[in-house]
């Protein structure tokens, strides 16, 4: 099955980033720095703590990636947003707890006209998520 991940930029705080989601969503984080990279040798030694790729997942599914290497400079908008679909309304209600601390409650999180338990928030980096969860 054909599967969509997505994959985060950031610019020098990829660890910090990710590591706060990682304890929001009660998942597992992997990361590699550039020098722990087989091309470590190859960059400037002020680049051997970024990080070159890292992964979020949780009980064995990637749930998204990041990294701070990019070419281009970021532009932080609204023009990516993290669907997390949660496996029970106590979870959604967890993990929007969690993100929402020092973030922005765009949509409160609560029951939608098609069923759902439904909400959407900024956090305190700026990334919008949109928690769903099935049932009530």
């Amino acid at each position: 099955m054909t599967q969509v991940n997505a994959y985060l930029s950031f610019d020098g705080n990829c660890r910090q980033v990710m590591t706060y989601y990682a304890t929001c969503l009660e998942a597992e984080i992997s990361l590699q720095t550039v020098g722990e990279s087989p091309i470590a040798g190859q960059m400037p030694p002020a680049m051997k703590d970024q990080i070159m790729h890292s992964s979020i997942s949780r009980n064995g599914k990637q749930l998204f990636m990041g990294s701070d290497m990019h070419r281009d400079k970021l532009i932080t908008g609204n023009n990516t947003t993290l669907c997390v679909e949660c496996e029970s309304v106590e979870q959604a209600t967890l993990f929007f707890k969690n993100l929402s601390k020092d973030g922005k409650v765009i949509d409160p999180l609560q029951k939608a006209f098609w069923g759902d338990t439904f909400g959407v928030l900024n956090d305190k980096y700026g990334r919008q998520w949109m928690f769903l969860s099935q049932g009530s």
